[in-house]
């Protein structure tokens, strides 16, 4: 079977479409994208918070704490950054995660402030054993029956 050519006129269209197909292949869509979830901890916004400082202007320059803690007299707030890359398959990995703790006297005063990173964790395992009570592997029929 003989070859044929492109035709003049439709040669700028296939290169179009080619063009088109190709820059579908770029870079530009990357398949892993960096974000990060929770707060951005600048380190500016960290060393302006000081000992002997008050609650309310820590909110002012951090803004409200993710996660706020009570022992006795004293208190902490907690703000939380985590470094994560996602795939466009929806797969996260974390990447890095930090944790800026302000400690708090009675006088809701600063007292101390500390940075905690991935390592500074530990993990926990969660236990999944149940404790078996009366009637839980009866069903609502066998109960009532059961009652009879």
């Amino acid at each position: 079977m003989p070859m044929r050519t492109v035709s003049g006129s439709v040669a700028p269209i296939a290169a179009i479409l080619l063009a088109l197909v190709l820059a579908g292949c770029t870079s530009s869509t990357s398949l892993i994208t960096n974000r990060t979830q929770g707060y951005e901890i600048s380190e500016s916004a960290m060393q302006q918070i000081r000992v002997g400082q008050s609650q309310e202007l820590v909110k002012l320059v951090l803004g409200s704490p993710q996660s706020t803690n009570t022992f006795g007299d004293q208190s902490a707030y907690y703000y939380v950054e985590t470094k994560v890359r996602q795939t466009a398959f929806g797969v996260t990995m974390i990447q890095s995660r930090t944790v800026l703790a302000i400690y708090f006297d009675k006088n809701k005063k600063v007292v101390d402030k500390a940075v905690y990173s991935l390592k500074d964790g530990k993990t926990v395992t969660i236990e999944n054993r149940r404790t078996p009570s009366f009637g839980a592997d009866r069903s609502f029929i066998d109960s009532i029956l059961s009652s009879f």
